[in-house]
């Protein structure tokens, strides 16, 4: 692999470049994390950052766009020796927010099982997972990885990994913390679902582990099918320091608790200019009846619903493919995405309708170079309780080194 060396404080500093990861995910270019841990050297930095301008458009009213540097991160790595790394991610959002992405210390026993401990990423769906600019059509994420697998979601944890490259097969398995369902109100909403209860490795704490996995399949020349799965009760603070005798205290905190069991579904294709991917997401959420109550306000309960579904279908072809010497794609994309949070409810819940979303998306991605990229799309969203479409432009530039 082509890399750029320099000497600083007696290390070897690798930025290494683009290449094509030689298992599972041949299809895209690697995350963050597989390219530091494919280095051999022993200190590297990497990065990748994105900007955005984001245009609402109606024909009857004027609005103001919104122009943004959504995020820059930077990679930073550590090999103490052959066997056990340091991976870790340090992201800037919208300018002034900073946060850590990722904070790992991985083991290696082989290929087939690695044992890895820190703040990690939740391996659900492709986007949590492969979310760099470089690595997606689209300017912004697709719709069902903010509202139901809230990317970037991770939480700290230890668990194992391998590739057992015999059985063309990829794995994660992981206990980890879970949300942070009750903070002096509720954090779980029909909406968002899970986004605000994400812990992200601050302060957090525990109540009841977490489990979380993924396996992929990568046998097929050029396809990629990944099964994910997560499942746990939210954390509750109400635990802490109750008498285990305590039945009313005890109880008080079980109505705080949410139960949730999730299911995701990938696949990933691509042969000469065609680039298929689909995803799909099932969330089935336990105790919402006593936690809406619990969790409401002013005399309303709060509307977490007890399922969501979620879905997208995207097709892209590179028409720059038959260009004989050229490295650059242009890659034009269409993707039909379904997302509804309130699938189902409990109790005397009503179905909110403004909660299930349809998402066409449709627009061109310019690989100017590896690593960097250019792109835009038009977007329309409606939802069942209003058949009339928002429509937006979006456009921005992306780049991963």
């Amino acid at each position: 692999m082509k890399a750029y060396i320099f000497i600083a404080l007696g290390f070897f500093i690798t930025i290494p470049s683009f290449t094509q990861v030689a298992d599972s995910n041949n299809l895209d270019l690697q995350n963050s994390a597989e390219r530091l841990l494919s280095s051999d050297s022993k200190l590297m930095l990497g990065g990748y950052g994105e900007v955005h301008y984001n245009q609402p458009l109606n024909s009857g009213i004027r609005n103001n766009g919104l122009l943004d540097v959504h995020r820059m991160v930077i990679l930073l790595g550590y090999n103490f020796n052959s066997k056990i790394r340091f991976i870790s991610e340090f992201e800037f959002e919208h300018i002034s927010e900073a946060v850590i992405e990722q904070a790992f210390l991985q083991y290696s026993f082989s290929s087939a099982l690695n044992l890895r401990a820190g703040l990690m990423l939740i391996p659900m769906g492709i986007i949590n997972e492969y979310h760099e600019p470089t690595t997606f059509n689209g300017v912004e994420r697709p719709v069902i990885d903010t509202r139901i697998a809230p990317t970037t979601w991770r939480e700290i944890g230890v668990g194992i990994t391998g590739n057992l490259i015999g059985a063309s097969l990829k794995y994660q398995l992981y206990l980890v913390n879970g949300f942070n369902g009750y903070d002096d109100g509720a954090l779980l909403t029909g909406r968002n679902l899970f986004r605000n209860g994400r812990q992200k490795g601050a302060e957090s704490f525990i109540s009841t582990p977490n489990f979380t996995g993924k396996i992929e399949y990568y046998g097929f020349k050029g396809l990629n099918i990944g099964l994910s799965g997560y499942f746990g009760n939210t954390q509750s603070r109400l635990y802490n320091g109750i008498d285990k005798d305590d039945k009313s205290s005890l109880a008080r905190a079980d109505s705080s608790v949410a139960g949730i069991a999730m299911m995701g579904l990938d696949a990933r294709y691509r042969r000469g200019g065609l680039q298929l991917r689909g995803q799909l997401y099932y969330a089935a959420i336990s105790n919402t009846e006593k936690y809406n109550v619990f969790t409401g306000s002013n005399g309303m309960p709060n509307d977490l619903g007890s399922t969501a579904i979620g879905y997208y279908m995207e097709a892209g072809y590179d028409i720059l493919q038959f260009i004989e010497g050229t490295k650059t794609e242009l890659i034009l994309f269409g993707r039909f995405e379904k997302c509804n949070t309130h699938g189902s409810t409990s109790g005397e819940l009503v179905k909110n309708m403004a909660y299930n979303n349809r998402i066409m998306t449709s627009g061109i991605t310019l690989k100017l170079a590896s690593g960097a990229v250019a792109k835009a799309d038009i977007q329309f969203i409606n939802s069942e309780a209003d058949k009339s479409y928002s429509t937006s432009f979006n456009a921005g530039i992306g780049v991963m080194f």
